[in-house]
């Protein structure tokens, strides 16, 4: 049989929705329902909350996300300024709005860079934020991915944006008396801002940032409004440049806002491009059908409407980062401002990704659904390779020092295994190698921090680098990832050697603990071993939720435990531990471990990458039913249509959760699998390229139906609990056969 026996009590009324709720950030979500039950079907972009994870603080994160409007994976996002001098620029609960802002903010632990913010008006305000600021009605706005409709009480106006890749309109109808405007406000700007009245434009740079940039960076910006103004009033402060664009009485203004990384022209260019003439109609009609395009490749059928809330903002969230860097030249071809050398250079190019969060749901979902896409992105972190030298550790936007591991490691290694092609392989695989062959220079961004010790010692000492729990374990993955891009080459002397570095790992599992532990130089181990600790030699978290950080050897890993039995047991107790924690070398509480602390799953913090993977480590070890159990209890207890378990980070925790939906899971990015869970919905119909179609279907759903008695591919059983990825990208059709309790 598929499964064997749970010996967990009571385990289906846990999803109950009869049993006791379980206190979490998001509470329990209703029980799947029968296809009976289903919601009627709806226009997939409208079940989207764009505010999903923005009840957000510095101390306890929902998300960490802002509500953007944009087009997939879009150059420029658009989002709503409620708060100023903060990276936490909007909350939900603020009743008052400074503006609209054009942000490239991938997390606000990395903070903005070349944004701008911008303000239709009526009357004389003050352009300082929080002086002219506008009560507005949250629970009134129209916020999809493809348009912001609000209305501004203060200015008596009912506005609207929509955006493309690199633009937007922002229209502006005044209800009142009073002559309108529109305030343009430069964080940081140092060069002046420069009307054309002729042209009816406004443009300027914003040059503002915090890092990861060359010094002749800017975001160039044209206005071009649809009538002519009266005058236009500029005022700086020592943080700002404001400019007030006054125009004769009358009913609206209409304000085209472009962007680019290149040059004024070229910003010129992008607005002609994409904004043109067209109405706002038109425009919001293009950006909806791109946004629907994007969403019909996953269809989605039965569970309530909630569900397919939280399934489809969390695919709304998978689709805008990284963003795109390349813009359009004079003959329609793509070429950018290279982040990495400061020049103009042909070829694309993508930025804000963090291959720490990303590489383990984020990087294999698009493998399945959006592999045409994936091979552009690839492309570009090849490109950052041959301009820079060196492969980026965290493009935001371009070299920047945060995390640990180079785990672009497992980017293209996941790609090789998997066959995916429309990028230069050999060109990554020089740069996987130097950086791990050859110190580079971590602290600017590139190259793997304790290389020296690691290719010495065969682990990266705590002595000398701290973190080094992780960096040696992110070492080891990665040295296996590397090998399988070698073996795609044809390179097997080469793979050989980097599988051999990959079991590295072993040299810090202590099996007197069962945890892996920091190493001194001499051999020692690192004391003393507190299991409880955060922080250093293990990075935002502790020797528990780093404990599997062995991806690609969990076999190896349940040997080295003593077993099935053994590591099962030990998962078990991970689950049920209370969510204790030591604050370790942080000094202080930080928000993953009050994230950790606010739900009832133990060690297991859903609020972190780190465990992303270890649920489905039960199904290795002979316990699929524990993996179906407890990921169906994640899904429903940590997710909802307002909130995620802790920093979403572009694209990670929403990825983990549309993969678990449709009812696996990528345990190790750089092997072509997947390993089965429970899915949430009676059908998930992947509408593939090239005319292929995979079908999920769960039979005999319901509220506690959450495990799976067979699965069957094209109609045959199916006894392991690993699927090829093949099976899912080629197209097939995979039945899970449902039942109330685990099989005997």
């Amino acid at each position: 049989m598929f499964l064997k026996a749970s010996g967990l009590a009571a385990v289906g009324a846990a999803l109950d929705p009869k049993a006791e709720s379980k206190t979490a950030i998001a509470g329990s979500l209703p029980a799947v329902q029968k296809s009976s039950e289903a919601p009627a079907a709806k226009d997939r972009v409208d079940l989207v909350n764009v505010l999903q994870g923005t009840d957000s603080t510095r101390v306890f994160s929902r998300g960490n996300t802002l509500p953007i409007a944009a087009l997939p994976f879009g150059m420029a996002h658009w989002t709503i300024q409620s708060r100023s001098n903060t990276p936490w620029m909007f909350q939900p609960g603020d009743r008052r709005i400074e503006g609209f802002r054009c942000t490239h903010q991938l997390s606000p632990w990395l903070s903005d860079y070349g944004q701008a913010i911008f303000l239709p008006f009526c009357g004389d305000p003050n352009p300082e934020p929080e002086m002219r600021s506008s009560s507005w009605r949250p629970e009134k706005a129209e916020l999809r991915p493809h348009s912001f409709r609000l209305a501004l009480a203060r200015y008596q106006a009912d506005v609207e944006l929509v955006p493309t890749e690199r633009c937007a309109l922002l229209a502006a109808n005044f209800n009142g008396d009073q002559p309108p405007g529109f305030l343009i406000d430069v964080p940081g700007a140092t060069d002046a801002i420069e009307p054309d009245e002729a042209a009816r434009t406004i443009r300027f740079k914003s040059t503002i940032n915090e890092g990861g940039v060359p010094e002749n960076f800017a975001t160039y910006y044209v206005v071009r409004f649809a009538s002519a103004w009266d005058r236009v009033e500029m005022s700086q402060t020592p943080t700002s440049r404001f400019a007030k664009v006054r125009f004769a009485r009358g009913a609206s203004v209409e304000a085209r806002i472009s962007t680019s990384f290149i040059s004024f022209e070229q910003a010129q260019s992008n607005l002609d491009r994409e904004l043109g003439s067209k109405s706002v109609d038109a425009l919001r009609e293009a950006a909806h059908a791109r946004w629907r395009e994007h969403f019909d490749r996953i269809e989605v059928e039965g569970g309530s409407e909630r569900q397919q809330q939280i399934f489809y903002s969390c695919l709304y969230r998978a689709l805008l980062f990284p963003r795109i860097w390349h813009e359009m030249d004079a003959n329609a071809k793509p070429h950018h401002f290279s982040p990495y050398t400061s020049k103009v250079v042909p070829g694309v190019m993508y930025a804000d990704h963090g291959y720490w969060d990303v590489y383990r749901a984020w990087y294999p979902l698009m493998s399945i659904v959006y592999p045409e896409r994936l091979a552009e992105i690839l492309q570009a972190w090849v490109n950052a390779y041959t301009e820079g030298g060196w492969l980026p550790q965290f493009p935001a936007p371009g070299y920047r020092a945060c995390m640990t591991g180079s785990l672009i490691d497992a980017v293209f290694g996941d790609a090789a295994a998997k066959g995916i092609r429309g990028f230069d392989l050999s060109a990554a695989y020089e740069g996987l190698k130097k950086h791990a062959t050859q110190p580079g220079d971590p602290d600017k961004g590139y190259g793997r921090r304790g290389i020296e010790d690691y290719l010495r010692l065969g682990y990266v000492a705590d002595d000398h680098i701290k973190q080094s729990v992780a960096e040696t374990v992110d070492a080891a993955y990665g040295d296996f990832c590397i090998a399988q891009v070698a073996r795609a080459l044809g390179r097997q002397q080469d793979a050989e050697k980097f599988l051999a570095r990959s079991r590295n790992w072993r040299n810090l599992f202590d099996s007197q603990t069962g945890f892996l532990r920091g190493k001194l130089a001499n051999g020692a181990w690192l004391e003393p071993f507190d299991e409880f600790a955060w922080g250093s030699p293990y990075v935002e978290g502790s020797a528990w939720q780093h404990r599997w950080d062995v991806p690609h050897d969990i076999p190896g890993l349940i040997a080295a435990m003593g077993g099935n039995e053994k590591a099962v047991a030990a998962l078990d107790k991970m689950l049920a531990l209370p969510p204790v924690f030591h604050v370790g070398v942080y000094g202080q509480e930080i928000h993953e471990m009050s994230e950790m602390a606010a739900v009832d799953f133990g060690q297991y913090a859903q609020s972190n990458q780190p465990v992303h993977h270890l649920l489905y480590i039960f199904a290795l070890a002979g316990r699929p039913d524990r993996t179906q159990y407890w990921a169906r209890r994640v899904m429903a207890e940590l997710y909802s249509p307002e909130t995620f378990p802790g920093d979403e980070d572009t694209g990670s925790m929403a990825a983990w959760f549309l993969l678990g939906a449709m009812g696996f899971y990528s345990l190790c990015p750089g092997k072509a699998e997947y390993v089965a869970g429970s899915p949430l919905f009676d059908r998930v119909t992947l509408h593939l390229p090239e005319g292929k179609t995979t079908v999920i279907e769960a039979r005999g759903q319901s509220a506690s139906a959450v495990y799976v008695a067979k699965l069957l591919v094209d109609g045959s059983p199916h006894p392991s609990p690993v699927i090829a990825h093949d099976t899912v990208a080629r197209g097939a059709r995979l039945t899970f056969e449902m039942q109330n309790t685990p099989s005997l």
